[in-house]
């Protein structure tokens, strides 16, 4: 009994999505800089799906088609077909708790166990006793009655992955740059249209198009974000100071940073503690930043906030409020050194051109607070300017 399924549109689909991944796989646009686990993550997933379009196509080449060995193909085909869309799905989930979090606490962990558990004990009994699918006398695949509840649980880690991006992008702005809809939108609606529409295959092509999604998004992101810190890096700072900033009653307020004697942490300490100062100094910043504003590291130890829609009067708040946090790391770190930073801030009118010169204007006052800072503390570890280089 041949099945009514348009075989040529599931080869040409499933085709497709082997060359979108080839070509991803080939192109080494897995590989992330310094982020090796999700590279790794990445890489497997990018495999397996690969073998996952293959399967699909065998599997739909030999529904209906009669014979023992196309029975022992179709179940154990569309056995792994469903134990891939779980475990890949729940790679991805992993892959964007992972990137945003850069950890995964236990909850997170207890719900991809209790999933995994679940669907691979129904697909170990299916084998047996068919209940998620079956494969009938006429080697036709069929649905089974607990076919929904693959569903739903595609749906319920979908969902998951969607509230938790929500959640942390209020906190974290540069996840603009990791734009987690874009890449679970496409799997939600191959879900959705695979469930209704019975004989068509669109789960493969749609996990082929989200790990396209993804790699370019990371990749895109790799760009902007500076991958010690977390925070922007410089190419976001030019890309704001292109744009035109020209708005009735509109003023940007831009503040630089430069943490006091962060040479003497190096030289004392070790380079690596010297990465701890700044990804803690970054995260102190960006806490304060909080949505409201860009913090950017320009370059080593130097830093710079820009708040675009600046409405108070002066910025004095802001510089008390970063010093607050860093008293307060510095209290609690139990690290053998202190952490304080030198900070010129200025409130800038776009309308009157005033931003032009903004990095210089604010490097500048940075500087003055440098020095007077130093005029009350040991110089030694203290980076030589350009202009005491000068003279």
């Amino acid at each position: 009994m041949e099945s009514a399924i348009n075989l040529q549109a599931v080869y040409v689909t499933d085709l497709v999505g082997v060359a979108i991944l080839v070509v991803i796989l080939v192109s080494r646009g897995w590989i992330l800089p310094a982020r090796k686990t999700e590279s790794r993550i990445l890489l497997i997933m990018l495999i397996v799906s690969i073998f996952n379009c293959i399967a699909d196509m065998i599997t739909f080449g030999c529904d209906g088609k009669p014979g023992a060995f196309n029975y022992f193909i179709l179940i154990t085909n569309n056995t792994f077909l469903y134990a891939y869309n779980l475990i890949i799905g729940i790679g991805i989930i992993y892959l964007i708790i992972k990137h945003i979090d850069s950890k995964t606490s236990g909850m997170h962990m207890l719900l991809f166990w209790i999933l995994c558990i679940i669907e691979l004990s129904l697909l170990v009994i299916n084998l047996y006793t068919p209940i998620v699918f079956e494969i009938d006398e006429n080697n036709v695949y069929q649905r089974g009655e607990y076919y929904m509840l693959f569903v739903i649980f595609g749906f319920v880690l979908i969902l998951y992955g969607y509230a938790f991006y929500i959640a942390n992008k209020i906190r974290k702005p540069t996840l603009r740059y990791f734009p987690v809809f874009e890449f679970l939108t496409p799997i939600l609606l191959g879900n959705l249209v695979q469930m209704k529409i019975y004989g068509i295959s669109l789960l493969p092509i749609s996990f082929t198009v989200a790990f396209a999604s993804i790699v370019i998004s990371l990749q895109h992101e790799c760009i902007y974000i500076d991958k010690l810190t977390g925070v922007y890096n410089r190419y976001e700072l030019d890309k704001f100071l292109k744009k035109p900033h020209f708005r009735r009653n509109v003023r940007i307020a831009a503040m630089m940073l430069d943490l006091n004697d962060f040479k003497s942490i190096n030289d004392n300490f070790s380079h690596e503690e010297g990465d701890n100062a700044l990804v803690a100094f970054a995260g102190i910043i960006a806490d304060v930043t909080g949505t409201e504003g860009l913090v950017i590291r320009f370059a080593g130890d130097e830093f710079i906030i820009l708040i675009p829609k600046f409405k108070d009067v002066d910025l004095n708040e802001y510089k008390d409020r970063i010093h607050k946090g860093l008293n307060e790391y510095n209290e609690n770190s139990g690290k053998p050194y202190k952490l304080s930073a030198a900070i010129g801030a200025k409130v800038f009118d776009p309308n009157n051109g005033e931003t032009a010169d903004m990095v210089k204007t604010i490097d500048s006052l940075m500087y003055e607070d440098k020095h007077a800072y130093y005029k009350e503390h040991d110089r030694r570890g203290r980076r030589k300017t350009d202009k005491e280089q000068a003279n």
